[in-house]
């Protein structure tokens, strides 16, 4: 009789004894698992189940290459926009749409320019600085103080002129430029007639807006400058939605607002660099047309310079260039900030593909 080495299992075979160096649980304890480098075997011989699916964002469910996003109809992107795809589609506009965006900077500026000379040609204020400048040291104080209340009101009178004719420039450019930003998104083909024809109905609450929105900061801006930037900041995105939402005023600054809030430093840094840019490039360009003005900073302090007829007709000419040149590009930042809000916060780029006739992906399935 063969001998077994441990008792019988259920159907009479042997059951394996335990190896001699394998150590034994003590009683009442459970044997580790396996190892995990194990693979799983069902005893049936089933395929294991398959691994749980890998959770994705919503952005990477819309936007499978980030880079491209929905697509790119016109002159962005379709999907949320960092800075450097907003300063480009500005510039990508000025360049792809030169003779509509240049022609209609150049109008507003030579209009714009014509007013401000003929203001500062209506009130002199070079008779009393001459007078000032031939009173000498003999001049009394109250001879002084005569002739400065007479330059500082004619100072005011020709900064209100040119308040009013940069409103009405201003005013013209937005309006004309967001109806050429909505259709350049697309990449739909616009032609001046077209434009001027949509956005001449709006150009007169535009108006209104603007005003408002300008009495607003410069109210703000007389008590402090940090009370100037909140609604600087916060209703920079109403003459947009004014424009291509077709609402009243009053429902497109509550429309910027709740496009601005909860990313006021963002949209805040971003109009401020392109101001800070515009700025720069304007200077630049009107530099070598304030000549004599420069000239008179090197010359005889005690002498106060007085600007000639001439001086102020180049002066006016290097406004209009560097109107024409620089103008546009604040005002399509604005645009193309606008239209990013309302990607990021509303879904607009699917709207803008589906308008562009891109086919769109489906919505995430929910969990």
């Amino acid at each position: 009789m063969t001998e077994t080495g441990g008792p019988s299992g259920p159907e009479g075979t042997e059951t394996p004894k335990p190896r001699a160096d394998t150590p034994t649980p003590p009683q009442g304890e459970v044997p580790p698992s396996p190892a995990p480098e194990q693979q799983w075997q069902s005893p049936s011989g089933a395929a294991p189940p398959p691994p749980p699916p890998s959770y994705q964002s919503p952005s990477q469910q819309h936007y499978p290459n980030w880079k491209v996003g929905l697509g790119r109809p016109g002159v962005i992107p379709l999907r949320p926009l960092n800075l450097t795809d907003i300063l480009d589609g500005a510039v990508t506009a000025m360049r792809k749409y030169w003779r509509m965006v240049f022609g209609a900077a150049a109008v507003t500026a030579v209009l714009t320019a014509a007013l401000n000379l003929v203001g500062l040609l209506l009130v002199d204020t070079t008779g009393d600085l001459e007078q000032i400048r031939d009173l000498g040291p003999a001049a009394t104080d109250q001879e002084l103080m005569n002739q400065l209340l007479g330059v500082l009101g004619g100072t005011l009178a020709t900064s209100f002129i040119t308040l009013v004719a940069t409103l009405l420039g201003t005013t013209v450019l937005t309006g004309f430029l967001t109806v050429l930003m909505g259709k350049a998104v697309l990449g739909k083909p616009v032609t001046f007639k077209e434009a001027v024809k949509e956005a001449a109905p709006r150009l007169l609450p535009l108006l209104g807006l603007t005003v408002l929105y300008t009495l607003a900061i410069l109210v703000a801006a007389i008590f402090c400058l940090l009370p100037a930037i909140i609604p600087y900041t916060f209703w920079a995105l109403a003459s947009p939605a004014f424009i291509l939402e077709r609402g009243t005023v009053m429902e497109a600054f509550r429309r910027s607002v709740k496009l601005v809030s909860g990313m006021f430093w963002r949209v805040f840094g971003i109009l401020l660099l392109a101001y800070v840019i515009s700025s720069f490039l304007a200077s630049i360009i009107t530099i070598p047309f304030s000549f004599s003005a420069f000239l008179s900073i090197f010359g005889d302090l005690n002498q106060i310079y007085v600007p000639s007829t001439g001086d102020l007709i180049l002066q006016s000419v290097g406004t209009v260039i560097a109107q024409t040149i620089v103008g546009p590009f604040s005002a399509l930042v604005t645009v193309i900030l606008y239209i990013d809000q309302r990607m990021r916060r509303e879904g607009m780029d699917i709207e803008l593909a589906r308008a562009a006739g891109i086919a769109t992906p489906p919505p995430p399935q929910a969990w």
